[in-house]
């Protein structure tokens, strides 16, 4: 696994130099997990981020009955978990991996190491990680509205 190439290939580190990518790198742990694993569960403590190198991510949320509902299906390139690195707080959906799956870790924890070391590297990740959160909130606000609605 190339850990550079794949976080290059994710939107979320676009605007990284290959010095800042390999900063990253650097602490990213490669795991593979066959079809059906979870990766995490909706509310566990958030404690990492993940990128997609290879295979499909099924995010998943219960709705209020309690049957876990599909809200979308990640592939390679893709990050879920992202939150975990700016707030250490329970998890608002699951991960599952949808096919065979490897994808690259950053620990909460190695982050902020990190963080002492290599300032800005994290500094631009935190950005990303907030450019990114606040346009996806923007693409939904009719599905927030929607449900102030009912």
């Amino acid at each position: 696994m190339d850990r550079i190439r794949t976080l290059a290939r994710c939107p979320l580190f676009k605007d990284f130099t290959e010095t800042g990518l390999q900063i990253l790198a650097s602490i990213a742990i490669p795991r593979e997990l066959p079809a059906g694993s979870p990766i995490f569960v909706e509310n566990m403590l958030g404690d990492a981020l993940y990128v997609i190198e290879a295979g499909n991510v099924s995010i998943r949320m219960k709705d209020p009955s309690g049957a876990d509902r599909e809200l979308v299906v990640l592939e390679p390139g893709s990050s879920f978990g992202e939150l975990a690195l700016v707030a250490q707080t329970p998890r608002m959906v699951s991960a599952v991996a949808a096919t065979d799956v490897r994808v690259l870790e950053i620990r909460r924890h190695d982050f902020a190491s990190l963080q002492r070391q290599k300032p800005q590297a994290c500094l631009k990740l935190l950005l990303s990680i907030s450019e990114t959160f606040a346009r996806e909130l923007h693409e939904n606000r009719d599905a927030l509205r929607a449900c102030l609605v009912q």
